[in-house]
């Protein structure tokens, strides 16, 4: 799952939900602080109220992912969209195929939840923007593995920039997950990579909803 498809439930609670991005953001801006689900329940119930409202968003995270990855839709979509990426990049020792099958998945998820409800993204946006960015780095230096002195200054980015929107689009989100594979050091996608990402599309159309049905029961405030 990716930030909208974690968050858009919440956004009534925007401490929680920005909780909820945290495992995400932290995999962009410094991959070395992890949040452990151990670490974060001895956790819960040491702090303030709107402290443990961050930890338990995290831990929503962290559950919401365990259950959808181990859904029989999300594994069938994840094969499809990677069979497809392969054949465009027939190289047995690529191994983009299966890391683009994954994240494209999660993030047309996130582009059908935005179609289903034109309101969300813009509700999501204002949600994050109303907490303190410092107050979350804060929290999560209390309870990660390692501190982190980036994550505040991302999140002002994250609501800066709102890539989120770029999902819509297949030729923009092309460019979003050209980026990511630079990140992870893999080659980027050639322009016609945007017909299977059409395709996908087109796929989470028919199984968005099947998709969402197991988390939409996990866990919450």
């Amino acid at each position: 799952m990716n930030y909208l498809a974690h968050g858009y439930r919440f956004l009534d609670n925007p401490l929680f939900a920005a909780g909820t991005a945290v495992p995400d953001w932290l995999g962009v801006v410094d991959r070395r602080v992890r949040v452990r689900s151990r670490r974060l329940k001895a956790a819960t119930g040491q702090f303030d109220e709107s402290t443990n409202e961050v930890i338990t968003g995290i831990l929503q995270h962290l559950s919401d992912d365990d259950v959808f990855h181990r859904n029989p839709t999300f594994l069938m979509l994840e094969s499809e969209i990677g069979r497809s990426f392969r054949r465009l990049m027939p190289d047995p020792y690529d191994h983009r195929p299966p890391f683009l099958g994954h994240i494209v998945t999660e993030l047309m998820l996130d582009a059908w939840i935005a179609e289903q409800n034109p309101s969300i993204l813009p509700q999501y946006y204002d949600a994050i923007r109303s907490v303190d960015e410092e107050f979350i780095q804060g929290t999560v230096n209390q309870v990660a593995t390692q501190q982190t002195s980036q994550l505040a200054y991302f999140i002002r980015k994250f609501c800066e920039i709102e890539f989120l929107y770029d999902y819509l689009d297949d030729e923009r989100m092309l460019v979003r997950l050209n980026q990511v594979l630079h990140r992870v050091k893999l080659p980027v996608m050639e322009a016609e990579c945007t017909n299977v990402l059409g395709e996908a599309r087109t796929l989470l159309r028919s199984h968005g909803k099947s998709l969402l049905a197991a988390v939409e029961t996990v866990g919450g405030p």
